[in-house]
């Protein structure tokens, strides 16, 4: 809980609000029952007393809610008229590196979803997925601190910025963002690392940081692959009590090492992931097969099915893949299209069941669109890679309150409220309708335009201004 001062200072922030803005009370509620000890999270002896690091945390949080976009656009809003505080107090305690965001952001997230199991009416038969995927997260200055230049999938162009890692937990009713590591590409020229010049390199901002600090950890997460900060914050998940049926992960992430460390896991696990159709080999006929190949041979034995429910044409097949039994599932959205994989590690998981479960992977491409949209992510400019994880730590958080917020007061109790104060808050989308999205858009449009599904969808559902203009997901709920 709060301190007596802090509630104090968030009870005057509230009367900004009418009462007839019920989302914010709401919002002001959750943020206010948030605990967590200042020292087992890092955080220094308050300079200002008038200002805790409560305080200053929970009005972090409110920012985006007063359309403060960061701490550097605090001095020209609302907000800063009423608390007569310099930015500089937020920077302080977003530049602090010995705050251990990570766990901190556990802590709160974890209160959350026993906040959303506790007052659930009824449990979901929807699988618990973890659902991990890579975003671009641009910026425009090259003094910020590990910056370099990135490669994006989507629009195929270099762009400076980091490459964000991030892990959500979807409990089947609600998604909440669990961890995330920021990563940069080092690229194989060595005049030019990080696409940068040895002067442009040398021109960043630099800070010493004690070996014992949590925000080392984090920096050390930049230098290291994906593939091993994912399976670093799956192993932190597990540790903290995050228990959950299927791994969710497109092609980028699948391999061996994944499976591997999947089946290794004693809490009952699963993964289900895209696969390339490349030259990874299979054992399966006594064969060592190409996925390709593995197609041509399934049609030979007339095993090709068509789903009445996906209007899908599919086949699989149970084989060995470097020593670990998966089942791969291809499939197809029309007879002219192009064949596509699925992997998983569950052998009795049917097509249809296991295609359902793998479109809740796109919740994640939603929270990375409202995030951005929204909340600010990847947005912040500062110099310092401390704020850098500091700044998306908060846009975790405040989309997790928002998604809990978003369950209770819309969907399972008080319906219109939270529609009510759209303008205060984020409007979430749920997996039943990222699900009839899917149904309705991909089995559709893929027919017609006889694309691949995987980059479809990717290109669909990533930063688009001019398509966002046209295509508003929160309209989408209607079809529900």
């Amino acid at each position: 809980m709060l301190q007596h001062k802090d509630r104090i200072i968030l009870s005057e922030i509230k009367d900004f609000f009418t009462s007839s803005e019920k989302a914010m009370e709401t919002i002001f509620s959750f943020i206010s029952s948030l605990t967590f000890s200042d020292k087992r999270y890092g955080f220094s002896q308050a300079c200002n007393l008038k200002y805790t690091n409560h305080t200053k945390f929970a009005l972090l949080m409110l920012f985006p809610f007063f359309e403060v976009k960061t701490s550097w656009h605090y001095a020209d809003s609302t907000l800063y008229r009423f608390l007569s505080c310099g930015k500089d107090v937020f920077y302080r305690l977003m530049n602090d590196a010995g705050i251990d965001w990570r766990n901190l952001a556990y802590s709160i997230t974890m209160q959350l979803i026993r906040k959303a199991q506790n007052k659930s009416e009824s449990s979901s038969d929807t699988p618990r997925c973890l659902i991990v995927d890579d975003t671009d997260l641009p910026k425009t200055g090259r003094f910020i601190e590990l910056i370099g230049r990135i490669y994006s999938h989507v629009t195929h162009t270099s762009n400076l910025g980091f490459k964000g890692l991030f892990m959500g937990y979807y409990d089947g009713k609600s998604f909440f963002s669990l961890d995330f590591s920021l990563h940069g590409e080092k690229g194989k020229n060595k005049n030019k690392p990080y696409g940068l010049t040895l002067a442009q390199n040398k021109a960043r901002y630099s800070k010493r940081r004690n070996k014992m600090n949590k925000s080392k950890d984090r920096v050390d997460d930049y230098f290291s692959t994906k593939i091993a900060s994912m399976i670093k914050m799956i192993r932190l998940a597990i540790r903290k009590g995050v228990r959950f049926d299927y791994l969710l992960v497109d092609s980028w992430f699948t391999c061996f090492e994944l499976v591997k460390f999947i089946t290794t896991r004693r809490i009952g696990c699963h993964l289900l992931g895209r696969i390339k159709m490349g030259t990874t080999r299979y054992d399966a006929f006594d064969k060592m097969l190409t996925s390709k190949e593995l197609v041509v041979l399934l049609r030979r034995k007339k095993m090709v099915k068509r789903s009445k429910l996906l209007g899908f044409y599919y086949c699989q097949q149970i084989v060995d893949f470097k020593g670990v039994e998966v089942k791969l599932l291809f499939f197809k959205t029309s007879r002219k299209g192009n064949w596509n994989g699925i992997m998983t590690t569950n052998s009795e998981l049917a097509f249809e069941e296991a295609y359902k479960i793998y479109s809740n992977r796109w919740l994640v491409e939603v929270y990375f669109k409202e995030g951005k949209q929204h909340l600010g992510l990847g947005k912040c400019q500062a110099q310092d890679f401390d704020a850098q994880i500091a700044s998306t730590t908060l846009c975790m958080l405040q989309y997790n309150i928002l998604s809990i917020i978003k369950r209770f007061h819309d969907y399972e109790t008080l319906g219109e409220l939270f529609r009510a104060s759209n303008k205060d808050a984020v409007k979430l989308t749920l997996s039943q309708q990222i699900w009839l999205i899917i149904i309705e858009i991909m089995s559709e449009l893929s027919q017609i335009l006889d694309i691949d599904t995987e980059m479809f969808m990717e290109n669909l559902l990533s930063e688009n201004e001019k398509l966002t203009k046209y295509f508003n997901l929160s309209n989408l709920s209607q079809a529900g």
